[in-house]
């Protein structure tokens, strides 16, 4: 089994990396969608999060309120390392399952947004980032995302920079082309990782 980190800034595009890469067979191990997952209605990690932060951040139908949240730890160290000391472990050991699944000869590509952040890149036997300029991925989240600038910007800035991401990097996918020139450096990738 072959461990992969894969991340990159807001509006890189490590999503359709991620996606492309599942297509070719990778086994993939979304952090997002597992943080998701383990705040779902009726599990212990919702549960804490109410318990830590009050009815407020649940809506009316039990689910978590994730804009509603993201105002109490946003900008708010003490309450977002509050919230990550629920969050993270169970993200990791849902993680460790998926991952416990795959099989000798599997590619396990766990796509994390915060890896730089965090430094987690030593977890990895190599690390993939998705790489665009700022400018790029700025006009990105404006467009196709439909952010105010502002609010792009401050998403941004509140992550690892360009810099910081690529010191960190073995790999780097540039998506500042079209998805064409995106997709054939992926396959490039690929294959690059099965000739391990």
């Amino acid at each position: 089994m072959l461990r992969i980190g894969l991340t990159g800034g807001i509006g890189a595009g490590k999503s359709e990396v991620s996606r492309q890469l599942a297509a070719l067979g990778a086994v993939i191990v979304d952090s997002d969608l597992i943080a998701r997952e383990v705040v779902a209605p009726g599990t212990d990690g919702l549960r804490a999060v109410a318990a830590e932060f009050g009815p407020g951040v649940l809506q009316a139908d039990g689910s978590l309120d994730r804009p509603a949240l993201g105002r109490l730890v946003f900008g708010a160290p003490d309450r977002l390392a509050a919230l990550n000391a629920i969050v993270h472990p169970l993200v990791r050991a849902r993680s460790a399952e998926l991952e416990a699944a795959a099989g000798p000869g599997d590619i396990v590509v766990h796509d994390v947004p915060l890896l730089a952040e965090n430094g987690l890149a030593p977890l990895y036997e190599k690390v993939v980032v998705v790489d665009v300029p700022d400018d790029v991925r700025l006009e990105r989240l404006v467009r196709l995302r439909g952010m105010a600038e502002d609010e792009a910007k401050a998403r941004m800035a509140a992550q690892a920079t360009r810099e910081e991401r690529l010191a960190v990097a073995d790999i780097v996918i540039d998506n500042s082309g079209s998805l064409d020139a995106l997709t054939t450096r992926v396959h490039e990738v690929w294959e690059q990782l099965g000739n391990r």
